[in-house]
């Protein structure tokens, strides 16, 4: 927990940018009968039925120091969906970084093994060289801050039934183009200090050394 919040307490450093990833799904929910529009007086009507439609990926990349964010919508969610998003994050958004500084939790997401099922351990190596990773600990994923912003996604964008891929797709760039225009940042105030106070019931507790 300190290794993360010592993180997120270092400037600003556009050679060294602050990175959190994260995943999250999307049940596809069609409609059995068309919804009902809202008129004068009257709600929108949605009936309870309703047919399932497979799922969508979302892997939340977020740089909660420049207010940047990208989505990358997947049909799945494997080792080598994983690999290619750590693909792109390190050849596509940040090219010209020095290293990327990631923050991912370490219970759902594949880990950076991934790479070497995804492309030759060449590739592979190139891509973790340019990662320094920090893992949030068990029971401790409120410290990444992309579940946090998958949370305003699904909040803002993906209450409601999403039929279908395409969809999904559309409906995530939308939301990403919008909040990425006014660039939401994150101002994270939880210290280590604090860490130590609230949290103390977590830390060990060690017993004085008795003199002989």
């Amino acid at each position: 927990m300190e290794d993360t919040l010592e993180v997120y307490h270092r400037p600003y450093d556009e050679r060294r940018p602050v990175v959190c990833f994260d995943e999250g799904t999307k049940p596809l929910v069609k409609d059995v009968r068309e919804p009902l529009p809202a008129a004068p007086g009257r709600q929108e009507r949605v009936d309870y039925e309703y047919e399932r439609n497979g799922t969508g990926n979302l892997f939340m990349l977020f740089e909660p120091l420049a207010g940047r964010r990208e989505v990358l919508v997947t049909a799945r969610r494997t080792a080598v969906e994983y690999a290619g998003a750590i693909q792109h994050l390190v050849d596509v958004r940040y090219p010209r970084a020095e290293h990327i500084v990631l923050v991912q939790d370490n219970l759902n997401t594949p880990t950076l093994a991934s790479l070497y099922e995804a492309f030759p351990p060449e590739e592979a190596r190139r891509l973790i060289d340019k990662l320094e990773v920090h893992y949030t600990p068990k029971h401790g994923s409120w410290l990444n801050m992309a579940e946090i912003e998958l949370g305003v996604l699904r909040g803002q964008c993906l209450d409601r039934r999403i039929p279908d891929f395409a969809t999904l797709t559309g409906e995530v760039a939308t939301w990403q183009r919008n909040r990425h225009a006014v660039q939401v940042k994150v101002d994270w105030q939880f210290t280590t200090a604090d860490a130590r106070v609230k949290l103390k019931r977590l830390y060990p507790m060690l017993e004085p050394v008795k003199s002989k």
